[in-house]
Order: structure tokens, then sequence, then C-alpha cells
């Protein structure tokens, strides 16, 4: 009975682990930022070090400051190379390989080394941190080797900050506005930051001058102003207005050498390469698709919604909806339910 016991417990366990694999690479999706990015999930979900009131994947389940191994590195390397084959053979161009995962990439200890094997392919790398441990030395170095870093800044005052982003108790502001200094002083790729907007949160006068005084510090190649797009995590993080997005414009462009918005929809410009299950489970895992996405993606594989409904009623796939839209998003329990 022991041996059949484990026996089970080994199969579960190998099956959980392929299907992890499979949600390592994604895409590549149409970004705003990078142009067409194939995204590398590298951590679990929801392991974060933050629970960000307007996250699109919802609350924090696993809060981390600290950081380990969470896939093998070869694994990684190999998932990405399999998404890329995949996309090329389909004639899919790819900007960036992007680490942009469920939580914060840089709680991956081996960041660093996963970024030095992938450079042989050629493709530039990026990675969007949400700079929460942007004071630990090695995650700095890590993030020296990136092509691209963006930077995340939604409040520069203490209070605002916690409510805000939520971050790990033992994470402290004024050590990450230090590392935001230190990093940008010698990173000597592109750098550009993105800050978050949300109404009667972050988005007054006094708090716009105090993120605006802090990116001029940093000295970024871009600033970005974003709202939320997807649903957030609280319903009641509502986006700012366009009086205040215009004022943090106003206030950003006499610190930064270049502002621009990110409050419109990224298009629908999503891959599909071959799979289309797979497909729609991998980038909805990370990156919630609008439902004229997703009609464009099924276009693209020449099948129907009748896949929706299915994944809808095998609770694969949840939808929601937002500011009179409708968004699908993978189900977090369908990936795991150990965080």
């Amino acid at each position: 009975m022991l041996k059949l016991l484990i026996c089970i417990f080994i199969f579960f366990l190998d099956e959980y682990e392929l299907k992890n694999k499979n949600l390592i690479a994604f895409g590549p999706v149409p970004s705003r930022r990078l142009g067409h990015s194939l995204g590398i999930n590298n951590i679990p979900p929801k392991i974060c070090s933050y629970s960000c009131i307007y996250c699109q994947l919802g609350k924090t389940k696993n809060m981390k400051f600290q950081r380990s191994t969470f896939y093998k590195v070869e694994d990684i390397i190999q998932a990405v190379k399999n998404q890329l084959e995949k996309t090329k053979g389909r004639g899919e161009s790819v900007d960036y390989l992007t680490f942009v995962p469920d939580g914060e990439p840089t709680l991956d200890i081996n960041l660093g080394h996963e970024i030095e094997l992938l450079k042989p392919l050629g493709i530039k790398i990026a990675v969007i941190t949400n700079s929460s441990l942007i004071w630990n030395p090695d995650v700095r170095n890590n993030l020296q080797k990136a092509d691209l870093v963006s930077l995340k800044i939604d409040a520069a005052s203490k209070e605002i900050w916690k409510r805000m982003n939520r971050p790990h108790k033992n994470i402290k502001l004024n050590e990450i506005l230090d590392g935001l200094i230190r990093f940008a002083k010698t990173f000597k790729n592109k750098l550009i930051t993105e800050t978050m907007l949300i109404q009667n949160i972050n988005d007054n006068i006094s708090e716009l001058n105090k993120i605006a005084n802090l990116i001029e510090q940093i000295n970024p190649d871009e600033c970005f102003i974003s709202i939320p797009i997807r649903p957030p995590a609280e319903k009641w993080a509502i986006p700012a207005n366009e009086e205040s997005i215009n004022n943090a414009f106003q206030i950003f462009n006499k610190k930064c050498n270049r502002v621009e918005y990110l409050i419109g929809y990224e298009g629908n410009e999503f891959a599909f390469t071959g799979n289309i299950e797979n497909d729609l489970l991998s980038i909805t895992s990370v990156h919630p698709m609008r439902e004229e996405g997703v009609k464009e993606l099924l276009k693209r594989a020449n099948t129907n919604w009748s896949i929706i409904n299915r994944l809808l009623d095998e609770k694969k796939l949840t939808e929601l909806k937002f500011q009179g839209k409708k968004f699908y998003m993978r189900r977090l329990s369908s990936i795991s339910s150990s965080n």
C-alpha cells in the first residue's frame, strides 16, 4: 500500500512539474513597451514581495522577500528555446525575451545566470521588476546583465507606498529608494520607469512631485505613466482620471527625458504557436486577454469560441469584467493550489 501511495505521489508530482514547465515561456504577446515580447515566467504563481492593490493576477498568496530557486535553470532555458522554435516556425517575430512572471522576477536567485545563458540566442533581454529588492547588491548585479530594465515607482512616501504596493513586512522604502539611485548610476543599457496611477491613492499633486523628483535622480531613458487596463486585485483600485493623468504627465515631463502614457489597449497581436489551448492558458496565466484579443487568436488558430466555453466549464479559465470590457484569465487554482 505504501509503495502504491508513493507511486501515486510521484505521478502527480511529475504532472505538476510538467504543467508548470509548460507555463515558463509564453507568447510572444504585444507589449506597449517592448513590441513583441516572449515572456519568461520564472516565478510560480503567485509568489511576490508585494501584493499591489491593482495587480491583474489578484492578491499575493505567498509573500516572500528572500531569494531562492523556483525552477531548474536548464528548464527555463529549454522552455524559452522551445517557445522560440514554435514562434519562428509560424513566422512570428520576437523583439525581447522578457522576465515578467506571476510574481517578482528578482526573487529568482538564478536570474543573472539565466540571462547569461539566454544571451547567445541573440535577442534582447528585458526584466520588468517591482523594484522591491533593488536594495540587494546581488539583485543589482543580476539586473546589470539585461538589455532593458523597467523599474516600478508607484510612490515615494512611505504611507502611500504601503497602501499601494502592500509590501512584505521586512522590506523598507528608504532602502529601495537608495538602491534605485545606486543601480541607475551604474546601469549602461536602457532604463525605464513605470508609475501606476490609482484614483485618490497616489495621484495627488504632492505625491506626483515626490515621484518626479525621484525619477529625476534616476534619470531613465523613458518614464511611463500607466493605469489599470485589466481587472485589479481590489475593486476599489480605480484608475486615475484624465485630469490626474495629465497632471502627472506635466509634472514628470519637467524631470524626465521622455514621458509616455501606457493607458491604451495594447492590441490583439497575440501569437499562435500551434496548440491553441496551451497558448490560451499560458498567455492568460500572466496576461489576461481582452475579448477582442481572444477572438483574434482563435481566428489565427482557425477555431471557434467553443474552446473558450469548454475551458470555462472546466474551470481552467475565468471571465472577468472591467470598465465594460470582458477579460479572460487562467484560474490560478488550475495552475497550483500549493501557494
